[in-house]
């Protein structure tokens, strides 16, 4: 860790369940890097993460998200305009509109690129789909960071998320310890996201595995973007299909979604609801006890994170190529002491599309 001097000792670290005040500086945070970088079974390591004061050059940074259709994505949109603020360099924002806009998602880069963008930083909606036009804005010299959902590109420069098999996995590991093998055996209808995206794909690996050896059965898993009414939608068809199902686990979304109809429906404790990531929506839900848990990934530190790294990429800085923060359960006993500090955004933030 000496290469890296804006990297403090893991030791050095207070807790990121702190929960310092807005105001005050959001580092030095408890993350994980992977080595080597970009290997799907690369070593975990703890690492105090810290960015730069501020760039010594003006930058301009390109970041494309899918969408910005629910509140994790704008978590992201505040640690990066927060970020690029912090660091005073230009971001330009764009939004696909869905998972289903991957063709629009490479134009908007494309144009931004060709607008002057000195680096670009994207939440990919497919995890091979931008593989050739990443290659192409390699091959200019311009960095790419790999935030959140995942790319198999090889030719990307840095990548800020965690691994959502972890999360599942995490998620699925809360069920099986209440559910272990020889205990009666429970339904568990299950909803990770959008077909074809990584991050989908890998927290359904997480979650599988987690369970296999307990007492959860989970039915076939049920894909669809991560719009309400989509989700809603394959809740409702799923509990009338299946009407014993004990918990209802899956995208933020799917949990937010589903309140509503698990109270119409009178089925508050007869079928409780997880997701494998958090949302204001989702730790609500858990403060009101219409939740059961979910595992923060604290997405407003990716996006900080991936304007940090692409700063350091266009100045010839050192960098961490593969980080992202340490994850953590919050369920009704911990969210208790749990700040939302750095793990959600604040309340009532509207998207920032624009930092100058």
């Amino acid at each position: 860790m000496a290469a890296y001097r804006h990297y403090l000792p893991s030791l050095a670290i207070a807790t990121c369940l702190a929960g310092p005040a807005l105001a005050e500086p959001w580092y030095p945070y408890d993350a994980v890097e992977i080595t080597p970088p970009f290997s799907a079974d690369g070593k975990s390591s703890p690492v105090s993460y810290t960015p730069l004061e501020k760039a010594e050059k003006p930058v301009s940074i390109c970041v494309s998200f899918p969408h910005m259709k629910d509140a994790y994505w704008l978590g992201v949109d505040y640690g990066v305009a927060e970020e690029a603020k912090d660091l005073g360099v230009k971001m330009h924002l764009v939004e696909a509109g869905g998972y289903t806009e991957l063709a629009k998602q490479i134009s908007q880069i494309e144009d931004c690129v060709a607008g002057g963008a000195n680096a670009v930083v994207i939440g990919a909606i497919s995890y091979d789909g931008l593989n050739n036009l990443v290659a192409e804005v390699a091959k200019k010299g311009i960095p790419v960071i790999d935030l959140v959902n995942g790319m198999s590109s090889k030719d990307v420069t840095a990548k800020s998320l965690v691994s959502f098999y972890t999360m599942g996995f995490e998620t699925g590991a809360y069920l099986a310890k209440k559910h272990p093998k020889g205990s009666e055996p429970v339904k568990v209808g299950w909803f990770p996201g959008p077909a074809g995206a990584g991050w989908v794909e890998d927290a359904n690996k997480g979650f599988l595995e987690a369970i296999k050896d307990s007492a959860i059965v989970a039915l076939p898993p049920k894909y669809g973007d991560t719009g309400k009414e989509v989700q809603l939608k394959l809740v409702e068809d799923v509990l009338q299909a299946e009407p014993d199902v004990r918990y209802v686990a899956g995208t933020a979304v799917t949990a937010e979604a589903a309140q509503g109809l698990i109270r119409e429906r009178g089925l508050k404790g007869k079928v409780d609801l997880l997701a494998f990531y958090m949302t204001p929506g989702v730790y609500e839900g858990i403060e009101r006890g219409f939740i059961t848990a979910a595992p923060a990934d604290s997405m407003v530190i990716q996006g900080r994170i991936a304007i940090d790294q692409a700063v350091r990429a266009v100045e010839g800085k050192e960098f961490i190529k593969h980080v992202g923060p340490k994850i953590f359960v919050v369920d009704a006993e911990s969210v208790k002491t749990v700040a939302k500090t750095n793990i959600l955004p604040p309340a009532g933030y509207k998207p920032v599309f624009e930092v100058e």
